[in-house]
């Protein structure tokens, strides 16, 4: 899995700016089921004491990513990117190994 430099760095800011101890804080990526693919991308936060001993902590940078077992089966080639275009702007992540994905993106099937 990547995290490209500007992912890492809106992360960063994002973390500053809502004043969360980014040594506690990390990103939590995982698959869930559903969408008009088949699954979902979910990016969120979470605190240090919520890490399960079968989540997958990667080191990127500053920032830490966590990723419970199941859902590093679809993330392992992941790239988590940040985008600021005219279109909008956010997290975006890309799943190479991924066949089929939703219009909007948000989904995907394999």
């Amino acid at each position: 899995m990547v995290i490209t430099d500007a992912a890492q760095d809106k992360w960063m800011k994002l973390m500053e700016d809502l004043k969360l101890d980014i040594d506690d804080t990390h990103l939590r990526l995982a698959i869930k089921g559903g969408g008009c693919s088949g699954f979902q991308k979910k990016l969120d936060y979470c605190q240090t004491k919520d890490i399960d001993e079968l989540d997958v902590v990667t080191d990127h940078g500053e920032v830490k990513a966590v990723v419970d077992a199941k859902s590093m089966l679809f993330l392992h080639d992941a790239v988590v990117d940040y985008i600021d275009g005219l279109m909008g702007a956010g997290f975006n992540i890309t799943i190479p190994s991924a066949k089929n994905s939703c219009g909007c993106g948000e989904s995907f099937s394999t």
